[in-house]
């Protein structure tokens, strides 16, 4: 288990307030293994674990507890034979029916400290904000990053060097349990495989009472093959109608918001940094985890370059930073980072391999005038930045503690 510390950094000071703290992400990235962190923590600092109270939701021993009243009356009783404060820690959450009254309640009624996590990003939309409205904070848990996924590989494979990682990292992608398998090819496409399965059926289809699975799948195929290219429901209602469906786009959006509600992908709007505003079409979109791309749909080295802005992405979205995409004339900058009063602007390479994709790559820069953080980032090994512009190798950037 490794100790996940960015995480750690942000929660710690929210621990042993009465705000409710919410773990959400694809399933599998680490939530269940955040709140074992969380628990070694506290009862390192003194607290007695017979004052926690644990539920995984997934378990089938607690599918009596999955409506609000029985987990209430549950709670209620073991919490009267603890002393001092109480921690709930509730995995899954979203398996019980209202939950979000008899959360609140506790936090009402007991001295307690809660902790939940769930697969859906709807959790704390609606019924819970109006419920929890501002007492709770939510943190978003990723897949591992690449300097997480570096950490444990070398404890199997101590001597691996860093563009070894790097290669497998590619391929593999972040999902913490591929450990367990010693990242094995053919047993980690397997089981990529079977978690795709599982997030689509469970996260997606039974979620949304979906009854048109086909369309569904052909929808995910479409946005796998196209992750950060820029696309419109239009033009996929096109590229449907060429195939003799008729789908109309807001069906193909509300099937591609239940894949984002599910974590599976995320949405990047374009803004126009002429213009300062948002555009609304064309968006792009990339996936929790390109290992689950690779096993499903393969062509991450094909596609490299997409796979390479893929992990950039989800890298920007772990450091805290909104992203969108950055239109400037008839040029894109890959992504335009914001964070409070911080900016960056990455673009995004495979390889500067001639003096053309240089010319492109950092020109994209050219009418930004302000001075914020400029970085162009790919593969190559040699330093090449200019006029201001940072050059980076893409494992460097992955690496390096902050960005400035």
């Amino acid at each position: 288990m490794i100790k996940r510390e960015m995480y750690m950094n942000r929660i710690r000071p929210f621990m042993g307030t009465d705000l409710i703290k919410v773990l959400t992400g694809i399933h599998r990235c680490g939530k269940s293994v955040m709140l074992e962190l969380i628990k070694q923590e506290l009862a390192a600092s003194g607290i007695n674990p017979a004052q926690f109270i644990s539920i995984n939701f997934e378990d089938m021993n607690y599918t009596h507890l999955q409506t609000a009243k029985a987990l209430h009356e549950e709670i209620t009783k073991r919490a009267s034979h603890i002393d001092g404060k109480i921690y709930l820690f509730f995995d899954e959450i979203q398996e019980v029916k209202d939950w979000e009254k008899c959360i609140n309640s506790f936090r009402v009624s007991l001295d307690c400290d809660i902790y939940i996590t769930g697969s859906n990003a709807k959790l704390l939309s609606g019924e819970l904000a109006t419920y929890l409205g501002g007492r709770y904070v939510e943190f978003v848990i990723y897949p591992f990053s690449f300097s997480e996924f570096m950490e444990l590989y070398k404890t199997i494979f101590p001597d691996t060097p860093t563009q070894k990682c790097f290669q497998k990292y590619l391929l593999s992608g972040g999902m913490p349990y591929l450990a367990n398998i010693h990242y094995t090819d053919e047993p980690t496409k397997q089981y990529l495989h079977d978690l795709f399965n599982s997030v689509q059926l469970k996260d997606i289809v039974q979620r949304n009472k979906i009854r048109d699975i086909d369309l569904l799948e052909r929808i995910i195929a479409y946005v796998m093959a196209n992750v950060g290219n820029t696309f419109s429901a239009a033009s996929l209602a096109k590229f449907f109608k060429s195939e003799q469906r008729t789908v109309a786009p807001e069906t193909i959006l509300n099937y591609i918001k239940y894949c984002c509600d599910a974590y599976l992908f995320y949405q990047v709007k374009r803004e126009d940094l002429q213009g300062k505003q948002i555009l609304a079409s064309n968006e792009k979109y990339y996936i929790a985890d390109h290992g689950i791309r690779e096993a499903v749909f393969g062509g991450n080295l094909k596609e490299i370059n997409l796979t390479l802005e893929n992990i950039v992405y989800l890298e920007l979205l772990r450091r805290g930073y909104n992203v969108t995409v950055g239109k400037t004339g008839d040029k894109e900058i890959d992504f335009v980072c914001h964070k409070r009063d911080e900016k960056l602007y990455v673009q995004v390479a495979y390889l500067l391999a001639s003096e053309e994709t240089v010319q492109r790559e950092f020109g994209v820069y050219d009418t930004i005038r302000d001075n914020f953080p400029k970085y162009v980032v790919s593969l190559d090994e040699f330093d090449m930045s200019r006029n201001g512009i940072k050059h980076r190798n893409i494992r460097d950037f992955l690496l390096a503690e902050e960005w400035n």
